[in-house]
């Protein structure tokens, strides 16, 4: 017996040592952490539970046989962040270059079957350089077993792919199919085929970290929801953001205790919008004044910045947040905009997160490139999204809602329940100068007739009486009274019950 535990226990250790004291230094020479160190910080302290310590490959070609490493370079387990379940593989550089072999997909597919059966949230953290080619097509059915697992639990337990180095080839469509991909600056990329593959075929000389780093994907492609300076702020604020998360689609948002009032008001809200209609103002600074505590995790920054997407909390439960930011484009609409918040209002519907929409846009952005970029069906995302979602939807109209845009950012006519309009708010098809210069077209030389005709559309239009008159809005609000108000509507609307036709699924424009 004390034989055995013995060798149990020198294999623990072998396991726990990956590739070796040498690579571990070389893992740390880069600025990264290794496998276990990440679980390390990631999960509450002694929480971690470890599965297939043991397992290792069961390739014999290309002297393989003689390289076997407990683990076979991916732990995986369970434990609790801030005392909630979470299942977690750790992709270990070390061991192989983190190669995905058969067995390590085995152990991947595994956890995320365990994941799905208690309902709990499945954390990637990819550190591999792809297939294992000596096991060539074993390795790749072992992705496609992965594969398969991420859409069945697509919209089942919430998928979080933290990419920590490299992540290339079919590897990367694993992340892809989760909710949220996370990246690290500096040591972490994403790409299909990699730089030399791009210089053979089209002749372009690129860096990894151009053409697919952090930065890269957080600001130009939109594949990465954030990008963090180094592993240990990456995994610290992966603990904050699950927070902000239910863990399976069986329950509602999780809730936090909070000091902050519901009744708090607010009265540099009343300033916020500027006398000029064409002056922008940050609403990044009304988001932060109406939720608990001003605690705001902001997705996607730095892509598509004329939108705003993230989570904040209104009397301690989670609530999503999509808001128009007039600072860019003047908050117009576009292609990539109307993707980016369309997948998280998809994700939020999922997952029973309640929507607050902020709504301060002129239009969909014009020109040719939209256009042929096919801004019709990539617009059309966000209507579907919207008018698909059965959560609770709360609405504040700030100034600009003109045209087709109105009716996509979360309207009345779009099962929106609740849906309010600052004083200052202005709902029409277009501005007043535009539309004038269309009804009264005969007018045109005439500048005072015009002057008359524009005041008399303003008159009309920016405000927020028209829609009111018809119960398209359901209450003017004062802007300092904005966060109570909302909170109320949120806690009349926690019992919403709602069910779409019955369907197999539905067909998004995708």
């Amino acid at each position: 017996m004390q034989d055995i535990i013995r060798k149990l226990e020198e294999m623990r250790e072998k396991a726990r040592l990956g590739g070796g004291e040498k690579r571990i230094k070389a893992q740390h020479s880069k600025g990264k952490l290794t496998a276990r160190e990440r679980i390390e910080i990631l999960y509450d302290e002694g929480s971690f539970e470890e599965w297939d310590m043991f397992v290792e490959h069961r390739c014999n070609d290309f002297g393989m046989e003689k390289e076997k490493i407990p683990g076979d370079g991916v732990v995986t387990g369970f434990g609790t962040i801030n005392g909630r379940l979470c299942f977690v593989f750790s992709q270990d550089f070390t061991v192989f270059g983190g190669a995905l072999s058969e067995a390590h997909a085995e152990k991947i597919c595994k956890i995320m079957d365990q994941a799905v059966k208690v309902g709990a949230p499945v954390i990637g953290l990819n550190d591999s350089g792809g297939a294992r080619i000596q096991e060539g097509v074993a390795s790749l059915g072992g992705y496609a077993e992965v594969f398969q697992r991420n859409v069945l639990a697509s919209g089942v337990v919430p998928q979080i792919s933290m990419i920590m180095g490299p992540c290339a080839g079919g590897a990367v469509y694993s992340p892809a199919m989760t909710d949220f991909i996370f990246m690290v600056e500096d040591s972490s990329y994403m790409f299909v085929t990699g730089p030399d593959v791009v210089k053979t075929v089209t002749h372009e000389t690129v860096s990894h970290e151009e053409l697919g780093g952090a930065i890269t994907h957080s600001s130009k492609s939109g594949v990465a929801d954030h990008a963090f300076e180094n592993d240990v702020e990456a995994l610290l604020q992966l603990r904050r953001f699950i927070d902000f998360l239910p863990a399976s689609n069986r329950e509602k948002a999780p809730e936090w205790e909070t000091a902050d009032p519901i009744e708090r008001v607010e009265p540099s809200l009343n300033t916020l919008i500027p006398k000029n209609a064409n002056k922008p103002y940050d609403m990044k600074e009304l988001i932060v004044k109406i939720i608990d505590e001003g605690d705001f995790f902001e997705l996607q920054p730095n892509f598509a910045a004329n939108i705003i997407i993230g989570f904040g909390r209104v009397q301690g439960s989670t609530i999503g947040i999509i808001a128009n930011q007039p600072m860019v484009l003047a908050g117009c609409l576009d292609i990539d905009s109307s993707k980016k918040a369309a997948r998280f209002v998809r994700f939020c519907d999922c997952f029973n997160i309640p929507i607050l929409t902020l709504v301060d846009v002129p239009g969909f952005l014009p020109g040719t490139q939209q256009e042929y970029g096919g801004i019709i069906k990539h617009g059309a995302k966000l209507l579907f999204a919207y008018a698909e979602a059965t959560i609770p939807k709360v609405t504040v109209i700030t100034r600009k809602a003109y045209g087709g845009a109105y009716d996509v950012m979360s309207s009345k006519h779009l099962r929106g329940d609740v849906n309010f309009a600052w004083p200052s708010a202005e709902i029409a098809v277009m501005g007043a100068k535009g539309a004038v210069e269309i009804i009264f077209r005969g007018d045109l030389g005439d500048e005072e007739k015009i002057a008359n005709r524009t005041a008399e559309y303003s008159e009309k239009f920016a405000n927020p009486s028209a829609a009111s008159a018809r119960g398209y809005i359901d209450d003017v609000i004062m802007p300092q009274n904005t966060r109570s108000r909302v909170a109320r509507a949120f806690m009349m609307l926690r019992n919403k019950q709602l069910e779409n036709p019955w369907k197999k699924h539905d067909n998004i424009p995708l």
